[in-house]
């Protein structure tokens, strides 16, 4: 990704995710610039991470009950943990659609009255268009619909990604959301992979998403020992908050290129208009020869 085509999409993942995290109670400030935290752009220590050699083919589609080991990035300097945006392979016309379906630690009481963090309306139409899709979970969610994340994680369709157990950052300032240290960053992962085994999801990948896509260094080290690769993206679909579906889709299909990351939303109450604008999304993207992966196949590539 050039510079200029970078800085684009860190402005307007600061914009989207801004929005985003309000909604789900974080705030709206912007990280500060004085601080090493990035939105949507890897930390330059790990810019340079390549595919593990294990990750030398394209993953298989992962079975219920039996997936199949799915590739990593080997770490960065010092052991960093390595960070993923886009394919390496670039003319290949393969694109990955990303869901995040966040819920903090604490929005239980507005779930009991009756928000919907959840969108099965739009997992039926991935699954009815038939779209492979990689949805960062976050444990608070999976604990708050067991059945939805067991019918994702085990539908060979979807992978389950990490996205936090409580969504607070891993790095301040990161849009009012309160931080976590090096220590409890660290079980923060692991309660979230632990959330989605209690609820019986099988197809989950060792890949992690930074609440906000905000983290630095610090952030890296912190969830080393979890032996995960973190993914970014290079699309911001624009879909939190978003009242026009058509405007929502025409981001996404001025921004994909081949080995694209696009960040959507799985979140009913955040992102109310994403189902409709991936049923335009998918059809147009196929009109143009693109394929539909799981994040799982663009890092094997």
């Amino acid at each position: 990704m050039t510079n200029s085509v970078r800085k684009v999409a860190a402005a307007a993942a600061t914009a989207v995710l801004g929005a985003a995290l309000a909604g789900c109670g974080g705030g709206t400030g912007a990280p500060d610039a004085g601080r090493e935290a990035r939105m949507g752009t890897p930390a330059a220590s790990t810019s340079a991470s390549a595919p593990a050699s294990a990750a030398g083919a394209p993953a298989a589609s992962p079975q219920a009950g039996a997936p199949a080991k799915p590739p990593t990035m080997a770490p960065g300097p010092n052991g960093l943990t390595p960070v993923f945006e886009r394919a390496k392979q670039r003319t290949d016309k393969t694109v990955a659609l990303t869901f995040d379906a966040d819920m903090t630690s604490d929005q239980g009481p507005r779930a009991a009255d009756g928000e919907h963090f959840d969108n099965p309306a739009l997992i039926s139409t991935l699954r009815t268009l038939k779209v492979p899709s990689t949805i960062f979970m976050t444990g608070r969610w999976a604990e708050e619909y067991p059945d939805q994340a067991k019918s994702i994680g085990t539908d060979p369709n979807f992978e389950i990604a990490n996205h936090s157990y409580s969504h607070h950052a891993f790095t301040s300032p990161c849009y009012g959301l309160p931080a976590l240290d090096g220590a409890a960053a660290r079980a923060d992962v692991d309660r979230a992979f632990a959330a989605f085994k209690q609820a019986g999801a099988v197809n989950t990948v060792p890949y992690f998403r930074f609440p906000g896509g905000c983290y630095d260094d610090q952030a890296l080290r912190a969830v080393s020992t979890a032996k995960v690769t973190a993914v970014q993206w290079d699309v911001v679909s624009g879909d939190a908050f978003a009242k026009d579906p058509v405007a929502v889709a025409e981001q996404v299909l001025g921004g994909v290129k081949p080995g694209s990351v696009v960040v959507m939303h799985c979140t009913r109450s955040a992102a109310p208009v994403t189902e409709e604008a991936v049923q335009r999304i998918v059809p147009e993207l196929r009109k143009r020869g693109y394929r539909f992966v799981k994040v799982s196949e663009l890092i094997g590539k």
